[in-house]
C-alpha cells in the first residue's frame, strides 16, 4: 500500500462539484490501494481558501466539518524533528524563492513523516523535487 500526502488542490477540487478536476480528486480519494495523508499546512490552506478566495465562501464550522471527513480516510501528519532538517535540505538544494517555499516545507513534513509521494494537481509545484514522486490522478 502506497503512502501519498493529498496537496491542498485535490483537497479544494474534490468538493467542487464544478470543478474539471473534480472526478478525478474524489476517484483517487476513493482508491482504497493507498493510504492517504494530510499535512498540518495543507489544513490551514484548505481553510484559508474556501472561507475566502472561492466564489461561495464556506463558514468555518463547515469548512472544518470537510477536513474531519477527510480525516475519516486519511492521516493527519505534523512537522516533526526531521522537517526542518529536510526543509533546509532542500531549500539549500534547489533555492526556491518567495510562494514556492511553501510548497518545500509541504515537501519536507512528507518526507519527515516517511512519504515520498504527493497527489497534485499543480505538479509544476513539486516536479523540480526529486525527492517527490508525483502521483499521476488519470
Amino acid at each position: 500500500m502506497s503512502k501519498i500526502l493529498i496537496d491542498t488542490n485535490i483537497m479544494i477540487y474534490s468538493i467542487n462539484e464544478e470543478s474539471i478536476f473534480y472526478e478525478a480528486s474524489r476517484n483517487l480519494l476513493n482508491n482504497s490501494e493507498h493510504s492517504f495523508f494530510i499535512s498540518s499546512k495543507n489544513v490551514s490552506e484548505f481553510l484559508a481558501v474556501v472561507t475566502k478566495k472561492i466564489k461561495q465562501p464556506l463558514s468555518v464550522t463547515k469548512a472544518l466539518e470537510i477536513i474531519e471527513n477527510f480525516l475519516t480516510f486519511s492521516t493527519l501528519i505534523y512537522p516533526n524533528n526531521f522537517s526542518f532538517f529536510f526543509f533546509q535540505v532542500l531549500l539549500r538544494k534547489y533555492n526556491p524563492k518567495g510562494l514556492k517555499i511553501y510548497d518545500f516545507e509541504i515537501a519536507s513534513i512528507a518526507l519527515s513523516n516517511g512519504i515520498n509521494q504527493i497527489a497534485t494537481i499543480n505538479k509544476k509545484d513539486f516536479k523540480q523535487i526529486d525527492e517527490i514522486e508525483l502521483v499521476n490522478l488519470s
